[in-house]
């Protein structure tokens, strides 16, 4: 296998020729890699309280289409950074897909979790120093966003992946995501979505054996607008929850303070009662 460019262009050792690198390769996508990735719900919280998911087959429903909008829009730019993941790439690629992503929702989702993989991946993978170059080289520079899926890329094109592999990692931990936020939501039980994850991986594969391998980002699309719009409710319904927290913790607060106020009074009439009513001494 032919080494990949470095940051200034040099030829790298393969990642590949390293039995270690494998380990690193696993450990990507192993859920115990502290990227955040479990933060984002992919609009199905939102979906849950607009009555779009009302069962677990619902939720199946949605988890596929999760998939097919991550094929057609993501897919591309995951496979564009693992193929050449150099410096100036990754910037293209992360300018093109900043301009894309109207949803404000899961454009900061993307930043969060792209982030968050990019300072992981520098720390953990030390054998790959051009990761924590193309880091700090970015950082505090307004020009990088560090959008999820081209960092992602990005550090499976270091760690030695090949194309197709990079790009069903990428769907697997999309899916393992959706299916952790059921999870949470009490959508569905652990053994549950194990179960609806082991069948939905048929049709996963369906949609990356569609959408893989695309060359450039001119044919990006979204499948399910559906999908877009639950996301985008998510914030609305994060602050209506919000907001009746706050209510309740007012309530709470001042239901408090009356009795308070209440149990001072009767002290009040207590003593009063006590000096009105106190025997008299001769």
């Amino acid at each position: 296998m032919e080494g990949k460019k470095g940051i200034d262009g040099a030829k790298e050792k393969p990642a590949s020729t390293s039995f270690s690198l494998h380990w690193s390769q696993w450990q990507l996508i192993d859920s115990i890699l502290p990227t955040g990735g479990f933060a984002h719900s992919f609009g199905i919280e939102a979906a849950i309280q607009a009555r779009v998911i009302l069962n677990p087959e619902d939720f199946q429903t949605y988890v596929i289409h999760v998939l097919e909008n991550t094929g057609s829009l993501l897919l591309p730019y995951v496979y564009s950074a693992a193929m050449c993941p150099d410096l100036d790439n990754w910037r293209k690629l992360d300018r093109m897909l900043d301009a894309t992503l109207t949803n404000e929702v899961s454009r900061k989702a993307s930043v969060s979790q792209g982030s968050a993989l990019m300072r992981v991946a520098a720390a953990v993978f030390t054998e790959i120093p051009s990761l924590k170059i193309m880091r700090e080289m970015s950082l505090g520079s307004g020009i990088v966003a560090f959008h999820h899926a081209p960092v992602f890329g990005i550090v499976c094109g270091l760690l030695g992946m090949d194309s197709e592999t990079s790009q069903r990692a990428y769907m697997f931990i999309t899916m393992r995501d959706a299916f952790s936020a059921a999870t949470r939501l009490n959508l569905v039980g652990p053994l549950g979505a194990a179960v609806l994850q082991h069948q939905v991986s048929i049709a996963a594969e369906t949609m990356l054996k569609r959408w893989m391998n695309r060359e450039g980002t001119n044919k990006l699309l979204q499948n399910h607008l559906v999908l877009q719009t639950c996301s985008s409710m998510h914030t609305h319904f994060h602050i209506k929850n919000r907001n009746r927290l706050v209510t309740y913790c007012e309530l709470v607060k001042n239901s408090v303070a009356f009795w308070l106020l209440t149990m001072e009074l009767v002290d009040f009439a207590s003593s009063i009662l006590e000096k009105l009513y106190a025997p008299r001494r001769c």
